[in-house]
């Protein structure tokens, strides 16, 4: 009982008058409220001030101070949006969600008793890491989250990716003419009669995408070439990592995904202008083909071979259910973080969250995903800076990297035992 109703109590047997009847019995029947002179009602009491359970121990919520002596220390103001609450508390997660896709090795995992010889060694182990798996919506190419997303491609700092067509040719587009900055305000009859798309506050002119064209329309001509005189078969990965090599421009998404061999997967290669492009081919030359089974298979087995998987969603749609239903095939994703503004109200995927995921088998049951509900343009370049930037690039994201490395049987037996409940076999039970 706390102090409050403790008070409340010394006047329990108090009448309205706060006189007590003859032999200290209470004149007031049960439903009556009491009304002790200068107490707060029992009732009341009751209903409002209900004793709380101890929190001692438990996270406190804080912001960070600018009242600090010196500088603001824009580390530890990033750092402090951990104890903030919030989306802000979820960034926080997000971060270390992130931390530990970067930090894990099988160093970390117990030995298995029927390990191969090779992978016994602590020093093989530590180069098994996590596979990360990358997705993103073209408005965020469009914006100027192309530069970050362009750094961690760059470095090989994830190892599948999957965008939507207008993610691919927004990118190749701004090699060769620039996107401006616009207001989300501006009347779209008047934008069409100058000539210029609206993307959300940002401004594209028609005649980026007459340049795209002039650049596009050859190279369909040649891969088509290709195709027919040896037997070429174009998917989509393959058809990007092509246009990326003739971009031939460092500020490109594409052509670092072709320079480091990451698949970059788009399934809906033909829902923007690489459609159209392809579209007007067909009158000039028919027979083009692009083969989307060869790509599904190729994300799949991306999953399924990888000891661990992480995956970033930036956005919803087609490119979120992509990857998630990659690691599908794996029985779910190890470590994950959703980025979005979208509501799960509606029953739409992009805006499910991660415990969603888990129902279907594309998140782990174990693991501790985390969904930041924000514009990405917010938020994750503060997420790249305290996570990505902050590692050494020669020595964390060498070419010796492993990342496809199969249980071992005794291993996989403990995988189906968390799914199931079942024991987990004793030899990894230690």
């Amino acid at each position: 009982m706390n102090a409050a109703q403790e008070q409340i109590r010394e006047g329990d047997s108090m009448s309205p008058s706060g006189l007590s009847s003859p032999g200290g019995a209470s004149t007031v029947s049960p439903g009556d409220v009491v009304m002790a002179e200068n107490k707060i009602p029992v009732a009341l009491a009751e209903a409002v001030l209900v004793e709380s359970v101890d929190l001692t121990g438990k996270p406190v919520t804080k912001g960070y101070d600018f009242n600090n002596p010196g500088p603001v220390e824009y580390e530890k103001l990033l750092d402090s949006y951990l104890q903030s609450g919030f989306q802000a508390q979820n960034y926080g997660k997000a971060v270390q969600e992130i931390r530990r896709m970067l930090d894990w090795s099988l160093a970390k995992e117990p030995i298995a008793e029927d390990e191969e010889e090779q992978f016994k060694d602590l020093q093989v182990r530590e180069k098994v890491k996590c596979k990360i798996f990358l997705a993103y919506t073209s408005n965020l190419i469009s914006a100027g989250l192309r530069e970050q997303l362009r750094f961690l491609f760059q470095h090989s700092m994830v190892q599948v990716a999957t965008s939507s067509a207008g993610g691919i040719e927004e990118d190749l587009i701004k090699c060769l003419a620039d996107t401006y900055e616009g207001a989300f305000s501006l009347d779209g009859v008047a934008l069409r009669k100058q000539g210029l798309n609206r993307i959300g506050n940002l401004l594209v002119p028609n005649k980026n995408y007459c340049l795209f064209e002039d650049w596009m329309a050859p190279l369909l001509h040649k891969m088509h070439d290709e195709q027919e005189q040896y037997g070429v078969v174009w998917t989509p990965s393959t058809f990007i990592h092509r246009l990326g090599k003739e971009i031939d421009d460092e500020r490109s998404v594409c052509y670092w995904a072709y320079k480091n061999n990451i698949p970059l997967l788009c399934p809906s290669i033909t829902d923007g202008s690489i459609g159209d492009m392809l579209y007007f081919h067909t009158f000039k030359r028919p027979g083009f083909v692009i083969d989307v089974v060869a790509d599904i298979k190729r994300i799949n087995d991306e999953a399924m071979k990888a000891r661990k998987t992480g995956v970033i969603v930036l956005g919803g749609g087609m490119v979120k259910h992509h990857t998630m239903n990659a690691n599908l095939m794996r029985n779910g994703c190890d470590f994950c973080v959703y980025v979005s503004t979208a509501q799960e109200f509606d029953g739409s995927d992009s805006g499910a969250r991660p415990d969603e995921a888990k129902s279907w088998g594309k998140i782990r049951v174990d693991a501790n995903p985390v969904k930041v509900y924000s514009d990405a343009t917010l938020v994750f370049p503060l997420m790249v800076a305290q996570t990505f930037a902050q590692r050494d690039r020669e020595t964390e994201f060498g070419k010796d990297r492993i990342f496809d490395k199969d249980y071992t049987a005794l291993e996989h037996e403990a995988e189906k035992a968390k799914l199931t409940g079942g024991a987990v076999p004793k030899e990894l039970n230690q």
